[in-house]
């Protein structure tokens, strides 16, 4: 079998290629820049899922199940934002396009941790927890991917899309699975 390498040196000219066609962009874009911070949220969550080591017990294991699926969510965002306005018929829901119910899918994780979990009234310093502080610099990392989409969406390059909700109220449940691991995590089937 022939070996693949992992270069290709295409990308040594400072430019990458988007997904559906395979634009060559800059890699100073705007585009590439959201979905590569996107690609950092989905790292930062990896280092979360790790602090958490085996899962022991059935709140370990919950948690791992959602941290999972948001790494998995954040690649649905980043092939939206990796794909070039024309090659948006292209698109999938759930598997390259964000939908309205994936954002609404986030809030009911949302509530139920507040509801469980005091909110702080005032300003956290994270850290508390190994746990806490990975899923607090997912969320810093997840509203840059935010701000980064925005200016994407202002531009005209995402229309009709539901990246920038998604990535807002992701970045909420991210604040308040933080404030839970810090205060004890307790999973919402329980």
């Amino acid at each position: 079998m022939p070996r693949v390498r992992i270069y290709t040196r295409k990308g040594d000219t400072g430019t990458t290629g988007l997904l559906f066609g395979g634009d060559r962009v800059s890699k100073a874009d705007a585009r590439t820049d959201a979905y590569g911070t996107v690609d950092e949220a989905v790292s930062a969550l990896g280092l979360a899922r790790a602090s958490i080591g085996a899962a022991t017990d059935r709140t370990e294991a919950t948690l791992v199940e959602l941290i999972t699926r948001l790494q998995r969510e954040l690649f649905v965002v980043g092939a939206e934002l990796a794909t070039h306005t024309d090659r948006r018929p292209k698109l999938t829901d759930g598997h390259s396009r964000v939908t309205s119910d994936m954002v609404t899918a986030l809030e009911p994780e949302i509530d139920a941790l507040e509801a469980t979990q005091p909110m702080p009234t005032e300003f956290v310093l994270p850290g508390e927890t190994m746990l806490g502080a990975a899923l607090d610099l997912a969320r810093t990392t997840v509203r840059r991917a935010e701000r980064r989409a925005v200016g994407v969406a202002t531009d005209g390059g995402l229309p009709d899309s539901q990246v920038v909700p998604y990535l807002n109220r992701l970045a909420d449940l991210l604040f308040v699975m933080a404030r839970a691991a810090d205060g004890g995590y307790r999973p919402v089937n329980e």
